[in-house]
């Protein structure tokens, strides 16, 4: 059959011209545009008789274009008997009626099964602007319920979503952003579109983009991944850490999946993610005291068990760890000094390869430390003291040698060792450039390393002195 047939079209064709091109006549342009529709589609003169029906129309209910076309209404093939006198009034009702008209009805397919659709009928005119039939385009209700869910989830997600859902470009350029993303990284939802990820993140911009490009050729991955970057704002850079999942979109419109770009989700986790590492940092220094004290309590010098302390706390913690006392008599809390405050250098860990330890205070000879010393503050000031190198890899090197450091310090942290009421020195934990300052909560671990040490080293003093002093 021809196209023209099964669509219910009338041939408009003019005279052949056997000279000139071939053109598709108006019928087959029809028959080919309602075919290809998504939709299924049937049509109705003013008589109620069926002219259209196309493909869609076939798959959903079996029934050809050949079985359809020409016959009166969908009583005794399309709807049960019993319905439809009330089908064919509430198809036809749309030809007299302002707009489209929104129903569903249950039909009938061509195996006796029966199928939910809902239809939207409007009014076809004729060339004098009176209704001449009706149009009727429908599909599976569960179809369309799918479609409204997809259309409804879409909007939901990038108005009232409460994480940051973001559509990104083959490009790599933010397409769409919500509410709750547009507020994480500091930027209003427009003023984000087209602009590329390093405009909007100061750090974890490669491995963000790395991931969209992994998920833009293979797919999405497994499971999210947690994400730590540095988001550009107005007073500054803020760090988070952001739990990222990630979709790629393909066009289902396309014969071949065609990506559209990547859907990428994500919540900030920073909190929770601190809370932990804080937790495991914790824990892990709690079992390094623990282990600390039991390997010193096997040690039979004294002093000897101070650097066991000191070698335990490094671990995780710093680069390298001086031990002053100080000379002379211990300085009790509230004497009045009298003289200015001089230390001795009693362990340090080597300054080559990594090692344990070693006492180095044999000769006595004080370590030249000059005015304002952070070790020399420490021990006026009875409390824990930090510093940082300033400038340059070069300046921080001078930096370090000035103060009789090693020359890759870049950080310090000096705690006093106080025990009985007396400050009987300092000990000095130093980091290099690959390590971050020290916080507060290193300065309360570096107090607990100096408590144990200050013990040990007093210990050692009354052990030296014996029971006659």
């Amino acid at each position: 059959m021809s196209a023209s047939r099964r669509s219910g079209a009338t041939d408009e064709l003019g005279p052949d011209d056997p000279d000139g091109p071939e053109e598709p006549g108006g019928s087959d342009l029809l028959a080919a545009l309602l075919d290809g529709m998504d939709a299924a589609l049937c049509a109705f003169d003013a008589d109620g008789v069926v002219t259209h029906w196309n493909r869609e129309a076939e798959r959903i209910l079996g029934w050809t274009a050949a079985e359809a076309v020409g016959r009166h209404g969908f009583a005794g093939w399309a709807v049960r008997s019993a319905d439809a006198e009330e089908v064919h009034a509430r198809l036809m009702s749309a030809m007299h009626a302002p707009g489209r008209q929104v129903q569903e009805f249950a039909l009938v397919t061509k195996d006796g099964g029966r199928v939910l659709v809902r239809t939207q009928s409007a009014a076809v005119r004729g060339p004098d602007g009176k209704p001449a039939g009706v149009y009727c385009a429908f599909s599976e209700v569960h179809a369309q319920i799918d479609l409204e869910r997809s259309i409804a989830l879409s909007e939901a997600l990038f108005e009232d979503a409460s994480w940051g859902v973001v559509l990104v470009d083959a490009d790599l350029r933010p397409a769409v952003v919500n509410a709750h993303a547009a507020r994480a990284l500091g930027i209003g939802r427009t003023s984000a579109l087209g602009r590329p990820l390093g405009e909007l993140l100061a750090q974890g911009v490669e491995e963000l983009e790395s991931a969209l490009t992994h998920v833009l050729a293979e797919g999405a991955p497994p499971a999210p991944a947690e994400m730590w970057v540095a988001v550009r704002t107005a007073e500054g850079e803020r760090r988070r850490c952001w739990r990222s999942g990630f979709v790629r979109l393909a066009s289902p419109l396309a014969e071949e999946p065609v990506p559209l770009g990547v859907g990428w989700l994500f919540l900030d986790v920073t909190e929770a993610k601190q809370g932990e590492q804080e937790g495991a940092l914790l824990r892990f220094r709690t079992n390094q005291l623990h282990r600390a004290a039991r390997a010193a309590a096997e040690c039979e010098d004294p002093a000897e068990a101070a650097t066991v302390h000191l070698d335990f706390a490094l671990a995780g913690f710093a680069d390298h760890a001086l031990l002053d006392r100080v000379a002379g008599v211990p300085r009790a809390e509230g004497a009045e000094a009298a003289g200015p405050v001089r230390l001795v250098r009693l362990a340090a860990t080597p300054a080559g390869a990594p090692g344990p330890s070693s006492l180095t205070g044999a000769a006595g000879l004080p370590v030249r430390y000059g005015e304002g010393h952070p070790a020399l503050q420490c021990v006026e000031r009875a409390g824990a003291v930090r510093a940082d190198a300033p400038g340059s890899a070069e300046r921080a090197r001078e930096w370090a040698l000035e103060r009789q450091w090693p020359g890759d310090a870049v950080h310090a942290l000096c705690a006093v060792l106080r025990s009985r009421g007396r400050t009987l020195g300092v000990v000095t934990f130093l980091r290099g450039a690959g390590r971050s300052r020290f916080e507060r909560v290193d300065a309360v671990y570096a107090e607990d390393v100096a408590v144990r040490v200050a013990a040990a080293l007093d210990l050692a003093d009354a052990v030296r002195r014996g029971p006659a002093e």
